[in-house]
């Protein structure tokens, strides 16, 4: 499974407002500017992480978007859930088209794999994301302005 355009603006905006002190509204022209991503197609994929209840609109002045809730109780299968990037990465043939023993075992090895990708992508956080980011910036001897 490749993290799609889609999957990667998606993640760096969410990082972005993870940065946000206590978690406060950026808006889409500083995230974008801060990310250098498009703020248009930026703008389309918060209202669709805002439909799934990952991010919050806040209307005013000071408004933007903010996450619904914290770092850690946002996974990166709901955020590819939420923007329409996941779907099985395995597809398995009709039950009926299973030949023989064989097409039925590696029809259950990739059943098996998907279940278990689908588990690590539901139980990697926000939260991880952001302290990977930053350890590598540290390991770089990147400065503190984060840039995904």
């Amino acid at each position: 499974m490749k993290l799609t355009t889609r999957g990667h603006y998606s993640v760096k905006a969410l990082l972005d407002l993870s940065l946000q002190p206590r978690y406060g509204p950026a808006s889409v022209t500083d995230i974008a500017l801060r990310q250098s991503l498009p703020a248009p197609y930026l703008e389309k994929l918060l209202i669709e992480l805002r439909k799934a209840e990952i991010v919050q609109s806040v209307r005013g002045a000071q408004g933007g978007y903010r996450l619904a809730r914290s770092p850690a109780q946002i996974s990166l299968g709901q955020i590819l859930e939420a923007i329409g990037e996941w779907d099985e990465p395995f597809p398995i043939a009709a039950q009926d088209a299973l030949a023989n023993a064989e097409d039925w075992v590696a029809a259950a090895v990739w059943k098996r794999l998907g279940q278990h990708l689908k588990s690590v992508l539901y139980g990697i956080t926000l939260e991880d994301l952001y302290y990977d980011a930053r350890s590598w910036q540290a390991a770089q001897g990147a400065e503190t302005s984060f840039t995904v």
